[in-house]
Formats: C-alpha cells, structure tokens, sequence
C-alpha cells in the first residue's frame, strides 16, 4: 500500500468511529500532513475528544490529552525538575507536550501563562526549561479545543497565539441518521477500539516530506497571496491575516493536492483551504457587527472577489 492509500485509510478507520463527518476528518488529516496545529471551536460532546484519540490509534501516535483548567501550570506542559535522593541531583520530568500528539481540551479555560507556554513547543518544536532545551518527539500536533459559548471565567486565546494553529474548524452537531446509528450501538463497546493502526509515524514524517516537493505555478502563488492581502484591505476586518496564514495556506493548499495524487497545485485547491486557513486570524469590525456580516461570509466575499488564474480544474 503507498502513502496515499495510507493517508486514505486513515480517513476511513476515523469515519468509522466519528460517523458523517468525512469532510471534517479530511481536513484535519490534511492538517497532519502539512505538519500543522489545529483549533477545535465547538461545544461540548459532540466527539472532540474522540476524534482525537481515533486519529492517534489509527496512526499508531502516542497521544496525551491535558484537560485546561485554571490551575494547570506551565510546568505541567514543559516539564520541571525535581530532586531525586538517589541520585543526590535534581532529575527533570517531562510534561504533556513530550508526545506525538497532545490533545489540548478548552484551552481557554486555564491562565494566560499557561496558554503562553504552548507558544514555542508548537512553532519551534522544542521546549526550555531551567536554561536547557528540549526537542519533543516528531511528528508533534496539537489539537486544542474551546468552547465559543459560555465565555465566563475563559481567558480569550491571544491572536499570537491563534496565529500558531494552522487551521480552525468545528464539528457541529451529527446529521440525522448518523445520530440515530450512533444511538442504536449505544452499550455495543468503545468504537474507538474498533480502529486499527494502518500509519506509522515514521510514514507520516514522509508524507510531510512529501508536501513540499508539490509544485505550484506562480500564478497560484499570486492567486494565493492576493487572498491573504485582501483580508488586510477589506472595509470589514479589523485586522487581517499575518505572512504566518500565507505560509500555512501554500502547505494546507499542497497537502490538499497531495491527497488527491496530484504533483501540482490548482487555484480549487487553495480556495478550498482559504477558509479553514483565514477564520481564526481575522477580526470583524465594528461596521461589520452593525452590518451582521459573519467572518465566514466575509471571506466568501474575499473569494469571489479575488480573481482566480485560469489554471488546472476544479477539484
């Protein structure tokens, strides 16, 4: 089985367990593949937590899982040291983020502090503490979650630190008959246990390495720059997107078209990733609020604004 067939099974071992939700499980294996953070804005029970744990499974990932809560320290995340009379020396103990993928549950429920201490872990990789740094495990991902209701006793993710996923989505409640299946298998086991690892990690390292060999023409790359550009100049937003979200979006844009067995990007593949990539980084206005216009319909504004090259077809 080649690469894209693993990356295809994946998809379909998670579909299994977090039933009519295709597209969403796409995305975020299209965020592991472009070696990027994803934020989960949701409500709770909805299979955040389980989507999660079904991808670590399925990729055969050692997974941790921090529930934020306002007295998780920073120490908690990066490790500390502490004095071991056997050895007669202070010993370090690692933290949660000492794994392949951390599940970072309501990240918005525990201390600006804490929240900061994520910052370089998840851009640089690597951890320091007490004037010693640390590489965590490759792959690393982070998968945080909060709630977009229920703001009391939250503290508000800073856009610097909103900058670092590389996309956002939600799950949303589950359709009818996917319900209604889900309610029929309801004391038949844990699903999650029904998934089976079809992905090392080693081969998920090589995925990643193979993004960046996916070609993309420089009309694509303007097509794709004009986009992020527009968000600044938009009458709307506040603010717009930072050179980070161009940098996510060529890697989101190229993971889309490696799925599809592609060796090259089309201007489809960007304007499918804008959205996930752009959501997160923008701010609506106050012009904005007056006018009811939602980020979402904002950015489809943006999109069918923007002119696209007349290049490849639509995927």
């Amino acid at each position: 089985m080649d690469l894209h067939s693993k990356a295809n099974a994946v998809i379909e071992q998670v579909n299994q367990v977090i039933l009519g939700k295709t597209d969403q499980i796409r995305e975020l294996m299209l965020a592991f593949l472009a070696n990027g953070h994803v934020l989960l804005e949701d409500i709770p029970g909805v299979g955040k937590t389980t989507l999660a744990l079904s991808f670590a499974k399925a990729m055969d990932l050692e997974m941790k899982r921090v529930q934020f809560t306002p007295d998780v320290m920073p120490s908690d995340l990066t490790g500390f040291s502490v004095f071991s009379r056997q050895q007669e020396q202070f010993v370090y103990q690692q933290g949660s983020v000492f794994c392949n993928l951390l599940l970072a549950d309501e990240i918005n429920r525990t201390s600006p502090k804490t929240q900061s201490a994520l910052l370089e872990v998840m851009e640089e990789r690597k951890v320091s503490v007490e004037g010693v740094t640390r590489e965590v495990p490759a792959p690393f991902l982070v998968v945080a979650t909060q709630n977009p209701y229920g703001s009391a006793g939250t503290q508000k993710l800073p856009q610097s630190q909103m900058d670092r996923f590389a996309i956002s989505m939600t799950l949303g409640y589950p359709d009818f008959q996917s319900e209604v299946s889900m309610a029929k298998e309801i004391g038949a086991g844990n699903r999650v246990d029904q998934v089976k690892p079809v992905l090392r990690a080693d081969e998920l390292l090589e995925m990643q390495a193979q993004i960046h060999q996916v070609m993309m023409n420089d009309q694509v790359y303007r097509y794709l720059v004009k986009l992020v550009t527009n968000t600044r100049l938009h009458p709307f937003l506040e603010q717009g997107c930072s050179p980070r979200a161009t940098i996510a979006l060529v890697k989101m844009a190229k993971a889309h078209a490696w799925l599809k067995n592609r060796a090259y990007v089309v201007p489809a593949d960007v304007e499918y990733q804008f959205p996930y990539v752009a959501a997160h980084r923008v701010v609506p206005n106050m012009a904005a609020q007056m006018e009811e216009k939602s980020v979402m319909k904002i950015l489809a504004e943006i999109l069918r604004k923007t002119k696209k090259p007349p290049v490849g077809a639509k995927s």
